[in-house]
């Protein structure tokens, strides 16, 4: 049983070749579309559970009864309901625009905590003063802590440093450092606090579980109590506002659907409803192609004989319509007698030719050559009665034809 067999063939093809083109779309996206969670991906999201995203410091938070949230809107809708028991988490973020800064800045002049890290976080907060580090090798360091501040007293921390911090200001306090730069500072900021780490692999998958990262991160939040906590994902690529799904590729692979089933409809709907046309006229065929397709239907069925019987009826009905005899099936002596009773002068050799073809009708094994000569023959005698019954004078012979021509306009 064929698949849909309900269908038109050409619906059924059609049909097939979009579902092949579907499933062919749809490993060549998954092929070609890279994966972002994995290990070389070192973006620190809630979203990854690559060796550098952040979901199992998430995790973790939700469990230990953090109210904890992730933020995908503009920062400006969070820093307009910000407060005293706000904080918020910028793991790594990244942004050039100029309402970011204000918004965290307002975040923590309205009594918030924030805790940025990396280079860009640096710049991010507020009097931030982020630098690149000199003696730093980028690699796994046990910071040192330096401060006097509950921070400091986290215990043993592995970071891998990327950035360092200018210090100047006397408010802002260095919690641990790394080959004598700073790697945790922490400062107060109008009514708010800032903490900064010189990169987020405390926060990291891969680095979570060693010695007291996890704690640094706690006291880095501060308490949990009586606060609402954001983990900012809308630094780490697109800003999550309502127009922002829009350039999304699950919406451009939807426009592109919508595009490639629109052109199917087109093709599919003229194939049925186009332009109306008269079929044109099937070109006529020559008298001597007739002929050849005549001979080769009857030289394919073996039909000699047919052939025979259908030229022998023609003569037998012209020859009885000549003699004045009704039309009824007679042997070839009877119609020979008829005919020579009619024209004495016939040829002599009617009768027996007309015993021939009589013959051959009924031979169903006669070569084609023996029938067409046999065809030729009953040819020949209709020419002779067609020209004796013109001339309307039984008794002279042929040979008399033209002589009875130049003496009948006299």
């Amino acid at each position: 049983m064929k698949f849909m067999s309900s269908l038109d063939p050409k619906d059924r093809r059609l049909l097939l070749w979009s579902i092949s083109i579907a499933i062919s779309l749809a490993v060549i996206i998954g092929l070609v579309l890279p994966n972002e969670n994995n290990n070389d991906n070192p973006m620190p999201s809630t979203y990854l559970s690559g060796q550098h995203g952040a979901r199992a410091a998430y995790e973790s938070l939700v469990r230990s009864g953090y109210n904890i949230e992730r933020w995908e809107r503009p920062l400006n809708e969070l820093a307009a309901n910000a407060g005293p028991g706000t904080v918020v988490i910028f793991a790594e973020p990244f942004t050039r625009e100029a309402e970011d800064f204000k918004a965290v800045e307002r975040i923590v002049a309205h009594g918030g905590r924030v805790l940025a890290t990396g280079f860009w976080g640096g710049y991010l907060v507020p009097d931030g003063e982020p630098g690149t580090p000199s003696d730093f090798t980028y690699a796994a360091c046990q910071l040192e802590p330096e401060g006097l501040d509950p921070l400091a007293s986290s215990g043993e921390v592995w970071m891998v440093p990327n950035a360092t911090w200018e210090l100047g200001n006397p408010k802002q306090r260095v919690q641990y450092g790394c080959a004598g730069q700073p790697a945790v500072v922490e400062y107060d900021y109008g009514s708010g606090h800032v903490v900064w780490w010189a990169n987020s692999t405390p926060l990291e998958n891969g680095s979570l579980a060693r010695a007291a990262n996890f704690d640094l991160l706690l006291n880095s939040l501060g308490p949990r109590e009586g606060r609402h906590f954001y983990w900012d994902e809308s630094l780490h690529g697109d800003v999550r506002s309502s127009l922002s799904y829009v350039p999304g590729p699950t919406v451009a692979l939807m426009f592109t659907g919508l595009i490639l089933i629109s052109i199917l409809i087109v093709f599919s709907f003229s194939r049925r409803s186009g332009p109306i046309r008269e079929m044109p006229p099937p070109a006529r065929a020559t008298p001597i192609e007739f002929l050849e397709a005549l001979g080769s239907l009857y030289r394919s069925a073996g039909a000699s004989s047919t052939a025979v019987t259908v030229a022998w009826e023609r003569f037998r009905r012209h020859a009885l319509r000549l003699c004045g005899l009704r039309q009824a099936p007679v042997s070839a002596e009877e119609l020979a007698a008829a005919i020579r009773r009619r024209y004495p002068n016939a040829d002599p050799s009617l009768e027996a030719d007309l015993l021939a073809c009589e013959e051959a009708r009924l031979n169903e094994r006669i070569e084609p050559r023996a029938a067409l000569k046999v065809i030729q023959v009953l040819f020949h005698h209709r020419q002779m009665l067609a020209a004796a019954s013109k001339l309307g004078d039984v008794s002279n012979p042929p040979a008399s034809i033209q002589s009875t021509r130049n003496e009948r306009p006299s």
